[in-house]
């Protein structure tokens, strides 16, 4: 009788072993047919089609295409133009979405819910439509403008900025905000009010409290949503083809007119190469912070 109780126990971790082996065994098939039949031909292909196109050339492996585009004279304008755009855009978004996300969580008001869940689902808006909202009221025909320009008997309307980088960084400011915002207030929620009540009852001032106490504690989720503000914008195209003038390329707009005007699919593939791995690297450095915060910010 002894002898069958101790058995038990063996069959049982042999049963279990045997059934971890099977999970994992499912779980590395799941990962093969997850890598062959979704990511290869979706992701894994047209990378790599894309890093061969950019290494070869007439006669085989060159990379003229990388030469092609850094000698190229226009190409520092090019990459001035989009850092200029991008860390005047993402700073500005990156500010006033951590002032908004300060004004939802510690001044709350009436309506504050609503305005949070309306930016939480501006997120899923197409970045061109902000555009096309942008011109419908500011444009030279837009209705402020109009109405603008009625109301001081005006000649000409009185705003014409959009078309350029001032609309630019306008529309990009406005559609990037609320990406800052989400993981900021997750970066709020986690905080420990006892702290700040204790510093506010030391006598610490309004700015001290936000600098001293709640900057330190919160910055991991305010880091992540500027760099993900940062690296969404960097890649941003559909507000730059709306609003960009003819004057103003930046490096998506440089890709596309190789690739469709010139149609100079290597130098293409060179820039689209060079402005992955600036992607890459500020995915990464979001990453490393995000896991910080402990995936708060819902990514």
């Amino acid at each position: 009788m002894s002898s069958l109780s101790a058995s038990e126990p063996i069959v049982d971790d042999a049963a279990h072993v045997v059934a971890k082996r099977r999970r994992e065994r499912r779980a590395q098939w799941q990962l093969w047919f997850i890598l062959v039949v979704v990511l290869g031909p979706l992701v894994i292909y047209p990378l790599m089609q894309l890093l061969w196109l950019s290494v070869t050339g007439k006669h085989g492996l060159s990379l003229h295409a990388y030469t092609a585009f850094f000698t190229n004279p226009e190409t520092s304008g090019v990459i001035g133009t989009t850092l200029g755009i991008l860390f005047a855009s993402a700073t500005l978004a990156s500010l006033l979405g951590v002032l908004l996300a300060s004004m939802l969580f510690f001044k709350p008001f009436p309506g504050a819910k609503l305005i949070t869940r309306f930016l939480e689902l501006f997120v899923a808006f197409p970045s061109f439509l902000v555009a096309f909202t942008l011109i419908f009221l500011y444009g030279s025909q837009g209705s402020v403008s109009i109405g603008l320009q009625r109301l001081f008997n005006l000649q000409n309307p009185p705003l014409d900025f959009l078309f350029g980088i001032g609309g630019v960084i306008l529309a990009e400011v406005v559609f990037y905000a609320p990406f800052v915002v989400r993981p900021t207030l997750a970066s709020f929620a986690t905080l420990d009010m006892r702290l700040i009540e204790a510093a506010k009852s030391l006598g610490a001032s309004g700015s001290m409290v936000a600098f001293r106490v709640i900057l330190p504690l919160a910055w991991p989720g305010i880091a992540a949503g500027t760099i993900l503000c940062f690296l969404l914008t960097l890649n941003e195209f559909g507000i730059l083809l709306v609003l960009g003038s003819a004057h103003l390329i930046t490096l998506p707009m440089a890709i596309y007119s190789s690739a469709t005007v010139d149609l100079d699919l290597p130098t293409a593939a060179a820039g689209a190469v060079v402005m992955l791995a600036m992607s890459l690297s500020l995915y990464a450095l979001y990453r490393r912070v995000n896991r910080r915060t402990g995936g708060r910010d819902g990514n």
